[in-house]
């Protein structure tokens, strides 16, 4: 017997992240443009990065409470009840995590039992099936088409409910698609889930990243606050992937058991994150502005790259992400990315990482400077008519 015998069978079933794969190639070439990574161009905003300096200099290195420190705390409620018009207790309805994929962890750990099923949209981001896998769960996608924007319907969702459905998965803005939902179309969503009796787990964590209209929190819907985990974090908006920190709210019960997990897994994130999301949280609102409307513009860049060389493009509206059709060279989607990657040195993410819905598209991602976007479509054009004959 061999190690790798000793492996759970359970892990041994989830199949390892189609991002990291390509990033891990990437990582030994030189020259290449990445359109693959998940995260912001930008560096954390100064007065963001002093005040955890600042932090440590008055010696904050110690734990805090398993929630998280109480003034963050505080400062999330805020902001919720203040833009989305939903309010929850700071002590009691407000679990700080490291970051949303924690948080999406202990949120599936926490609601589920063995067998029970959840519904995932698709395509959607690599880790909601693993973790509802590795909580005991059953995933089970429900595929969306760019005939409908990658929009979910209570018609598409009726086809795949059982009397095992517990929960529904949302996740808008898209990622992969950069799909975006309105709030007419969320009410019918959550008549769904009422009339089914679900747990819904919203993951917003682009939504301030919303580029025409608002963003709608589900959690503020009728009905909707005490059946939703709202999750949500800092890693987009304020640039801050690397700091670790996110976010949970729900009903007391829920956050209570996520908090029991939590405090046995990871005891709490860490203050040094936590004293720097006060000030993002405080102070941050003008960085905030003025990176959305440089995604903006890269956005409209891409868009129309896209569609001058001639592939069909549906134009996201929230996110970071563009998400072109491929099926007009007749590859499929992982086939293209390896080979644009060793023909053009440009580096994306096949659509099939994202879910069977995903095959037939690549995910790109324009967090990253307008001269590189640039140089990217110009390889990626001159790719694809070489590639179309």
């Amino acid at each position: 017997m061999t190690w790798a015998d000793r492996v759970s069978p359970l892990v041994k079933s989830i199949p390892p992240s189609g991002i990291r794969r390509f990033f891990d190639i990437v990582a030994e070439m030189k020259g290449v443009i990445s359109l693959g990574v998940g995260e912001p161009d930008f560096i954390t905003p100064w007065h963001i990065r002093e005040s955890c300096i600042h932090g440590l200099h008055r010696g904050y290195t110690a734990y805090t409470s398993n929630f998280g420190l109480l003034e963050l705390r505080e400062e999330i409620a805020r902001l919720l009840a203040r833009d989305y018009q939903v309010t929850y207790d700071p002590r009691k309805e407000v679990l700080v995590t490291v970051g949303v994929s924690e948080a999406f962890d202990l949120a599936m750990r926490a609601v589920l039992s063995p067998g029970d099923e959840v519904l995932v949209p698709e395509p959607s981001y690599v880790s909601y099936k693993a973790c509802v896998t590795l909580a005991g769960g059953k995933p089970i996608p429900v595929p969306t088409t760019i005939d409908n924007e990658f929009r979910l319907t209570p018609a598409l969702l009726e086809a795949y409910i059982t009397p095992r459905t517990k929960v529904l998965v949302i996740g808008y803005p898209n990622n992969p698609t950069g799909a975006v939902m309105t709030r007419e179309e969320l009410v019918q969503i959550a008549a769904f889930v009422k009339k089914h009796d679900l747990i819904v787990i919203s993951d917003e964590i682009y939504g301030r990243l919303t580029y025409e209209g608002t963003h709608t929190c589900f959690a503020s819907l009728p009905d909707m606050r005490d059946r939703t985990i709202l999750l949500n974090g800092f890693s987009k908006a304020y640039a801050m992937t690397g700091w670790r920190l996110g976010y949970a709210c729900s009903n007391p019960d829920f956050i209570a058991a996520m908090t029991k997990i939590h405090q046995y897994t990871m005891l709490c994130a860490p203050i040094t994150a936590q004293v720097a999301a006060i000030e993002a949280l405080r102070n941050g609102e003008a960085s905030v502005e003025k990176m959305v409307s440089e995604y903006n513009r890269r956005r409209r860049l891409m868009l129309n790259g896209f569609r001058e060389m001639g592939l069909t493009c549906f134009e996201p509206k929230g996110a970071f992400y563009i998400f072109p059709s491929i099926k007009e060279t007749g590859m499929d989607s992982l086939s293209f990315a390896e080979t644009l990657l060793k023909e053009e040195k440009v580096a994306l993410v096949p659509g099939s990482a994202f879910g069977d819905s995903g095959e037939g598209y690549v995910r790109c991602s324009y967090a990253n400077s307008a001269a590189n976007l640039a140089e990217a479509l110009e390889r990626i054009g001159r790719f694809v008519r070489k590639h179309l004959g």
